[in-house]
């Protein structure tokens, strides 16, 4: 079967994009840079995710948005589902699905779940289903498929939850997660133009010592360092993958002043943003 199969009309598009070591220049680019990306990643993989490495040692769905990947070692086939906003837009939707903040845009850099052997074969047989819709170009195909898709996520969604919360990971209690989630969605939205706690307290209509406090009796980094950890993460992002001047990636992430900027980034980082850009290789190894 052909390696693409997609769904278009008007505005909408969805395709899945079938790779291994044969053809990885396929996925690598820009060509779904701007797509909600879900990826099927079998066992034996080496993924790059930004700027974290990751050694698939379960087969795994990652979760990305505007991410910068690179399949480092691959071997069978994995699978590429992308979307737009246009075809499921995840914000829309959060009430249906409630993934926004964990699967994608969480503040803690886990885009990822492994999955057991049961619901491995029920994640395959989702992708399947989908590719058999994109062949059949049915009437009622799209419907079919954004089902099938709402599947994938809201299983995902249970799995990262399972995983991640109540455990010694993050030993976020599951009745108190709709603050993390709230924070990782806002902070999303508005980390270049607001830097401030007050800023995301007032959002969430909450007190800024409130937060701050929820945040610690979470075992969390404080809300500020959350703040800084994302306006760094894309600073990082601007500096190894565009050609834009510091000053300007300063201007871009709203600092008038690039003198601080640079001071902010050496301290977080013990690198300057020049240094950084010219020193970089491959993010640290996180294994999986």
């Amino acid at each position: 079967m052909p390696h693409t199969l997609i769904f278009e009309d008007q505005y909408k598009r969805l395709g899945i994009e079938n790779f291994s070591e044969n053809n990885l220049e396929a996925i690598h680019g820009n060509k779904f840079r701007y797509d909600i990306k879900v990826m099927y990643i079998p066992a034996g993989f080496e993924i790059s995710v930004d700027f974290n490495h990751f050694e698939v040692e379960k087969p795994s769905l990652f979760f990305l948005t505007n991410q910068h990947v690179k399949i480092i070692k691959a071997q069978e086939q994995a699978k590429l589902l992308y979307y737009n906003r246009d075809f499921y837009c995840i914000q829309i939707h959060d009430k249906e699905v409630a993934c926004d903040g964990l699967l994608f845009h969480n503040i803690f850099e886990i885009p990822f779940v492994e999955l057991d052997h049961e619901e491995n074969s029920v994640i395959q047989h989702l992708f399947q289903n989908i590719e058999h819709e994109l062949k059949l170009k049915d009437s009622s195909a799209e419907e079919m498929i954004r089902t099938y898709v709402k599947q994938i996520i809201i299983r995902a969604t249970r799995k990262w939850k399972k995983q991640n919360l109540d455990n010694e990971s993050l030993k976020i209690p599951s009745n108190e997660v709709d603050i993390f989630r709230d924070f990782s969605r806002h902070l999303e939205i508005h980390f270049r133009e607001k830097h401030n706690v007050s800023e995301y307290a007032e959002l969430l209509h909450i007190a800024p010592k409130t937060l701050t406090h929820k945040f610690k009796s979470l075992h969390l980094e404080p809300p500020n360092q959350l703040i800084i950890n994302r306006i760094i993460l894309e600073a990082k992002r601007l500096l190894v993958y565009t050609e834009k001047p510091v000053k300007e990636i300063a201007y871009n992430l709203g600092y008038e002043d690039p003198a601080y900027f640079n001071r902010l980034f050496t301290n977080k980082t013990g690198s300057t943003p020049s240094n950084f850009k010219k020193n970089y290789i491959p993010g640290k190894k996180y294994n999986i």
